[in-house]
């Protein structure tokens, strides 16, 4: 049941994030941690993400608009490691408040209530007609860049309010697919040298209990299967469903934060 339900996930929410340009990460997580605990969890989440991205790169990278990688990558980077330098000084404060549902705990942040309410922010420029027809000036997205790498330095939140800043850019769907991809890598890589491998060694060392490693490499093989599968579609996809899709995901995720869901 655990490998279905893992597989599945991977394939599933892997096909959607390949357009969305967020949410693998996010979603596969709260997978993993109904079978491990959450350092498993975060580390086998982790691997999966990673793997996801390269691949990604390699089959859409291609169509990314590298005017808009470099004017909103590199300030996301740079803001990425101050988020992750903040991270690690204040990964011990606790939580406004948690509860259980069952067996399961889960905690509100400070945190992830402020993210939370940017992401629904941007969920609102997304569904809604009048303020849809809105585009981002591309003189602000450097700004749009520095937000989305400083919460993904400080939380690994970025993606959602990555692809909600690069939806509003006026790029089609084979540009914001491949930038969104080639954004999310050089982001990814400038955390994880900060975060370094004195912050993660337990939880990477803790993949090699049990059946994790084993469930990492079915949920690897499901997310390109996912992506792969999606991308034969991507010319037969507009961007206003693409536009539509951010918003929805954006409500969930904005809402599962503000609640400690993930």
């Amino acid at each position: 049941m655990d490998y279905l339900a893992v597989a599945l996930a991977a394939l599933f929410v892997s096909a959607l994030a390949l357009y969305s340009g967020f949410g693998l990460g996010t979603l596969l997580m709260p997978i993993f941690a109904l079978f491990f605990p959450i350092p498993v969890a975060v580390a086998s989440t982790a691997v999966v993400h990673l793997s996801n991205n390269f691949f990604k790169i390699l089959l859409v990278g291609r169509n990314a608009n590298l005017i808009t990688v470099v004017a909103f990558a590199l300030p996301a980077a740079a803001m990425a490691v101050l988020g992750a330098l903040l991270l690690v000084q204040i990964s011990d404060v606790a939580p406004l408040g948690s509860y259980s549902v069952g067996e399961y705990n889960f905690s509100i942040t400070t945190l992830n209530l402020v993210i939370a309410i940017l992401i629904l922010f941007f969920a609102a420029f997304e569904l809604i007609p009048t303020l849809r027809n809105i585009e981002l000036p591309k003189k602000f997205v450097p700004v749009g860049g520095a937000v989305s790498g400083f919460f993904g330095g400080l939380s690994g939140h970025q993606g959602a309010l990555r692809s909600a800043v690069l939806a509003k850019t006026g790029l089609d769907t084979g540009s914001f697919v491949g930038t969104t991809a080639v954004c999310a890598m050089i982001v990814d890589i400038s955390r994880i040298l900060v975060y370094g491998y004195t912050f993660f060694a337990d939880d990477f060392s803790a993949i090699s209990e049990g059946n994790s490693i084993s469930l990492v490499i079915v949920a690897t093989v499901a997310a390109f299967l996912g992506t792969y599968l999606s991308s034969r579609f991507l010319q037969k996809v507009t961007m206003k469903t693409v536009r539509t899709l951010v918003g929805v995901m954006l409500i969930a995720i904005g809402i599962s934060l503000g609640a400690g869901l993930i």
